[in-house]
């Protein structure tokens, strides 16, 4: 089976960009299941329903997010609504929403989605690696197809986390600094590897944010207001082939798309 995972979509330059390529994508790929993180999908910052709405009418068929989910707080209500909304599992407990889910394709092959959020550089939530311990064992009793997307800063605790989950999960991708690396590839014990998807949105900005605004607040060091760039969009994601047996990933490539 074939799931595509499409990296952080900024603003609507990303939300167009993902409306017109998904279908051709999913058509050339034979892709079963599309994940996409869309934390960044409303004005550069956080969800809305809206735009949730749109993400699924793109092509979307599970939605995850990460530190800006809890940037606008009409999202709250829908995170405990909407099953295919997910945001990071290890936030603490009786907060709106959920981490994992179970999605079933259109052939009935049930896919587990794992979300998770990094601690380095960012905030003290609870252990990943051991959150991941408790829910991985939960999805393996009904699937062992599992995709974890962890948002996180730092490459290390990436590749720790890839490398301490291989062989449990079908891959670990990777998101949140909104830039692709090139270092995809399967792990010893099968589960394929991505250090960071990158974005959906503008390649003509600094992490999808004008040019300007930015270079603006790294020289004054002042709290400028950063708004989102709308040239040269591009859609960032991985294709992974699983197989459904084992769970195995047998295939990871990069995607890179052009309007």
């Amino acid at each position: 089976m074939k799931i595509l995972f499409v990296g952080d979509v900024v603003g609507k330059a990303g939300r167009r960009l993902l409306a017109d390529h998904i279908d051709r994508l999913v058509d050339r790929h034979f892709v079963d299941l599309v994940v996409v993180n869309g934390e960044n999908a409303a004005a550069g910052y956080g969800l809305t329903a809206p735009v949730l709405k749109e993400l699924y009418a793109a092509g979307a068929d599970v939605v995850t997010t990460g530190n800006h989910i809890w940037d606008k707080k009409e999202i709250y209500p829908v995170l405990d609504q909407d099953k295919r909304l997910l945001r990071p599992a290890n936030y603490p407990p009786g907060l709106p929403g959920r981490g994992q889910g179970l999605y079933e394709t259109a052939s009935g092959i049930q896919v587990g989605v794992l979300n998770l959020e990094g601690r380095v550089f960012m905030k003290n939530l609870d252990c990943p690696f051991r959150v991941a311990d408790a829910l991985i064992e939960q999805l393996k009793q009904s699937t062992p197809v599992i995709l974890v997307d962890f948002h996180a800063e730092a490459t290390s605790e990436k590749q720790a986390l890839g490398y301490y989950l291989d062989g449990r999960v079908s891959a670990v991708i990777g998101t949140h600094t909104h830039v692709q690396t090139a270092d995809e590839k399967i792990l010893p014990e099968g589960t394929g590897y991505l250090t960071d998807v990158g974005m959906t949105g503008s390649h003509d900005a600094i992490i999808g944010n004008q040019k300007e605004a930015a270079l603006d607040r790294f020289l004054t060091q002042m709290p400028v207001r950063l708004e989102v760039a709308k040239k040269d969009p591009q859609l960032s994601a991985v294709l992974l082939t699983v197989d459904e047996q084992s769970g195995s990933c047998v295939q990871i490539e990069r995607i890179q798309e052009r309007s």
